[in-house]
């Protein structure tokens, strides 16, 4: 503000006018559609539902990494959020892997290589609806474009959690790996696999993200209620004072629920989905408006015809330049969304100079800022996971602080992180799936 010449009200429009940006809205409401229904299958047993399949087919140390890989994958392909994956593979996971004989660095890595590849591909995620939204591009279209570059890094990355599952030895600790499964498993929780593809089929059909969300939380939510595997009130809840004469006269209804006047609020699943994408909302507002203040102040013009006039000087070295420039960014800044965003506006800016389709730019964008989100060890994505870690010593007494797994030790090891990163290394290199502006349109971004 104090460098702004003139008037500080022109200061002060530049930040309404970044906050106010369509792509900062669109991202916003998105996320709290994603959150609402995350919570409400988590409410309805998925994880459980994991849990029981693992166990289901014997599940053993040696390939236990891999298997959380690919489940961890399918959840936070399902809810559209590694850190929530993270955590609650963390949390349920990673001890049942321990106690089953698989290496504590392992499990940590493949739980982060599958928010990885969630991250990436989900519909839903947050990373996915930023990168669509600011190369104005259609979500659909970019999910189903960005899928061949998410199987040629995935199936890599198994192959390597089933060698060194077998080459890396676990902690002996003793035979209770059956009974915990047993505590949190079902297999009801499954069910949500089909709300989970309800959400991935309408957005990859091109239906608008919000209808797509939409749909798959009614499922949810019948799911949850026909199979008891969730109440109305663990869905959405209102707690009204119960000396409230109109809140009496509707306690008969299964979202309302009485309580003392000091205790009222809203709650469940719906409202708790929601309501975690605030912080996130705010850094985005704040982002977003710092990113306008430096174009209008020139910043962004002086870095970007740096770019274009000594790295990006052809269109392999533009795109090579896009990919190692999101992934310096990644490491300045912890939280993927965030570096996601701030990055994105040179992204485009190069891609656009060299014709470079929209969905190209999107997965370029998005692959990297996933894949290095969760592979730094002061990563927003690894922290939330040690942080889940490192309160397991409290809740079970066979787990020690030894086997609390150090950020830096995992860093090898999220191999879907590394490998999708040398994928679009190598597509920068060689072209592969390199798609010019005229090979493919996308469709109206009014439908993200």
């Amino acid at each position: 503000m104090f460098f702004t010449k003139g008037d500080w009200k022109h200061y002060a429009n530049t930040v309404f006018e970044g906050m106010t940006q369509r792509v900062a809205a669109t991202a916003i409401v998105a996320w709290l559609w994603a959150g609402m229904f995350a919570n409400t299958i988590q409410a309805g047993g998925f994880v459980g539902g994991l849990v029981w399949a693992a166990d289901a087919v014997n599940v053993g140390g040696d390939m236990f990494a891999a298997v959380t890989f690919v489940l961890a994958g399918l959840l936070a392909t399902g809810i559209g959020t590694g850190y929530g994956t993270t955590v609650a593979f963390s949390a349920l996971f990673f001890p049942a892997g321990v106690l089953l004989g698989a290496n504590p660095v392992l499990i940590f890595g493949a739980i982060l290589s599958g928010a990885v590849f969630g991250d990436n591909l989900a519909p839903v995620s947050d990373t996915t609806i930023v990168s669509a939204v600011t190369q104005d591009s259609d979500i659909g279209g970019v999910v189903a474009s960005r899928f061949k570059y998410a199987i040629a890094a995935a199936i890599p990355a198994f192959i390597a959690y089933v060698v060194m599952g077998n080459m890396m030895a676990g902690i002996d600790i003793s035979q209770q790996a059956q009974q915990l499964f047993l505590e949190s498993s079902t297999p009801a929780g499954l069910a949500h696999l089909l709300s989970m593809a309800v959400v991935i089929g309408t957005a990859i059909s091109g239906r608008h993200i919000i209808e797509a969300v939409s749909w798959g939380l009614v499922v949810a939510a019948v799911l949850n209620l026909s199979l008891g595997l969730a109440t109305v009130s663990d869905m959405i809840v209102f707690r009204a004072p119960e000396t409230l004469g109109m809140a009496q006269s509707l306690a008969f209804l299964p979202f309302v629920e009485l309580v003392a006047p000091g205790n009222t609020g809203v709650g469940g699943s719906i409202y708790t989905g929601a309501k975690g994408f605030f912080p996130l909302v705010v850094l985005v507002l704040l982002i977003v408006a710092a990113s306008q203040i430096m174009m209008r102040g020139g910043g962004f013009k002086v870095i970007q015809d740096w770019l274009l006039d000594k790295v990006a000087t052809s269109v392999r070295r533009a795109e090579l330049a896009m990919v190692l420039g999101t992934a310096t960014v990644n490491a300045a800044i912890t939280i993927n969304t965030a570096a996601e965003i701030a990055i994105s506006p040179y992204i485009a800016r190069i891609g656009e100079k060299f014709n470079i389709n929209g969905y190209r730019r999107a997965n370029i964008l998005d692959a990297n800022t996933s894949a290095m989100g969760y592979v730094f060890p002061w990563g927003g994505g690894v922290l939330v996971g040690f942080a889940a870690i490192q309160s397991l010593p409290g809740q079970y007494e066979w787990f020690t602080q030894a086997m609390v797994v150090n950020p830096v030790s995992v860093v090898p090891y999220v191999f879907h992180g590394w490998f999708l990163f040398a994928v679009f290394v190598l597509s920068a290199i060689t072209g592969f799936g390199l798609e010019y502006t005229h090979d493919r349109s996308s469709s109206e971004v009014s439908r993200v």
